[in-house]
């Protein structure tokens, strides 16, 4: 375990997710009080949008347009002129909720999905990334895991890699000419899970609960474990290279930042019980600067 400085940024918040860092920013949204935040290094905070169905996943298109998930009603947003209008429902392609994506350089959109109703207990089930071109055409890009959730782009635009939650594995797929992806194959794989519709006992047989990630400029990736109150630096092939602990609070997502791409940002929170995050103030962005900065989208 490394002992590296965690230095409060912001706090007050709900639940932060999709942290990513642009225009010199930290730009997350914050689930139950249903904003988009910009934060500068120094704790300075801009509101940048409302989503009333609950953001999270954000992104731009090529010509600087912001894209928002809109997590409940399974839609992608634009903002433009300060104003959210529909880019793509995906509601017909998914299994749940909408969560995490990441754009590319030509607007495409790879989104996750929870596939199944995780808050209220449902079983587990196995769902789709969407892939939703910058015309807002929709396609499903891959199927069949295991709860998809931080994902990158590396630097060449050739790979994407997808967190899988309840998975304990780390997924990647080719990225062809015109965005659709080809098979799934590990990334990462921290062992087999048992055949099971079961939450906990998937749970209790995984060794790390992939959430939010970013990719570094060797090629490792910062992984928010969502099981353990760590975020881990992980080499492809699954070895861990180095493990920061987030004490008594969960860890859900991570982004490398700051000027120089050195700076980790790390959003944390208690958990992420839906009741007792929705009705309190206890999510925090933290930081800490590590040794190799920032590559790859977001």
């Amino acid at each position: 375990m490394t002992a590296r400085r965690l230095v409060p940024i912001v706090d007050g918040y709900t639940y932060l997710e999709g942290p990513r860092w642009y225009d010199g920013r930290l730009w997350v949204s914050d689930f139950y009080s249903h904003t988009v935040i910009a934060v500068t290094p120094e704790g300075k905070v801009e509101e940048i949008a409302t989503v009333p169905q609950q953001p999270s996943g954000l992104g731009w298109l090529p010509d600087g347009t912001l894209l928002i998930v809109s997590m409940k009603d399974r839609k992608l947003l634009r903002l433009e002129s300060g104003r959210l209008v529909e880019h793509a429902d995906v509601s017909a392609l998914t299994g749940g909720h909408i969560n995490d994506m990441v754009v590319d350089a030509q607007g495409r959109a790879y989104v996750g999905n929870f596939g199944f109703d995780l808050m209220a207990g449902a079983p587990y089930r196995s769902t789709t990334v969407v892939r939703v071109d910058a015309d807002g055409t929709t396609a499903v890009a891959a199927d069949g895991l295991m709860f998809p959730n931080g994902s990158v782009i590396t630097p060449d635009g050739r790979t994407l890699i997808v967190d899988e939650t309840f998975g304990n594995r780390i997924s990647a797929f080719d990225i062809r000419s015109d965005g659709s992806l080809g098979p799934r194959r590990d990334w990462a794989n921290f062992g087999s899970l048992p055949d099971t519709d079961s939450v906990d006992e998937l749970v209790a047989a995984a060794s790390i609960g992939p959430d939010g990630n970013c990719l570094d400029s060797e090629g490792a990736l910062w992984v928010a474990d969502a099981l353990n109150r760590r975020v881990v630096r992980v080499a492809e092939g699954g070895e861990i290279l180095e493990e920061i602990s987030t004490g008594e609070e969960g860890v859900f997502a991570c982004m490398l930042g700051g000027e120089d791409g050195r700076t980790l940002f790390l959003c944390v929170a208690p958990n992420f019980d839906e009741k007792e995050r929705s009705s309190t103030r206890l999510g925090r962005l933290v930081a800490t600067t590590v040794d190799v900065p920032h590559a790859g989208t977001p």
